[in-house]
């Protein structure tokens, strides 16, 4: 009897570990901004681009700069799935061939955690990026993206 009681007791807290880690990995992405940029939404099809290096220019003329967490890290599964639509080994030869003519501004600059994607777009003109909504602060400003803001239902970067 007492086994079971361990055994069950066991079994619960697997299951609600499980259950966390699925929470964990469930977030949603935010989209945020430099406060000197002009833009404030984009379309899935631009920010595809902008994530690809394809964009070099904002329509007001400040360069592009993506600032990411390393998108083949797990808890960036979202943005490789949702945005690049690639393998890890293609999303670095991407990552690669846009930064490769760009030595003075690169297209995408890739960091360690979502506070230093905040502090890279803070403070780099024409710098966009990628953080975990619960990363914001009001040193940037937050993109829609397809229309929408994170948290808001149909928002294209939602965690599942």
């Amino acid at each position: 009897m007492h086994s079971r009681r361990v055994l069950a007791a066991v079994l619960v807290v697997c299951l609600l570990f499980l259950g966390w880690t699925a929470v964990a990995q469930a977030k949603d992405l935010a989209l945020i901004s430099n406060k000197s940029n002009e833009v404030v939404a984009v379309t899935m099809p631009e920010l595809v681009k902008v994530c690809k290096g394809q964009v070099s220019r904002w329509p007001e003329g400040k360069p592009v700069s993506f600032i990411t967490r390393d998108p083949t890290a797990p808890e960036m599964r979202l943005l490789l799935e949702k945005v690049y639509g690639m393998s890890k080994d293609e999303v670095k030869a991407t990552i690669a061939s846009a930064n490769h003519s760009r030595a003075n501004h690169p297209a995408i600059v890739v960091v360690d955690t979502d506070e230093a994607v905040v502090k890279k777009v803070e403070s780099l003109p024409g710098a966009v990026g990628l953080v975990d909504v619960y990363s914001i602060s009001g040193a940037v400003t937050v993109l829609k993206v397809g229309g929408k803001l994170p948290l808001e239902p149909g928002y294209p970067l939602h965690g599942n």
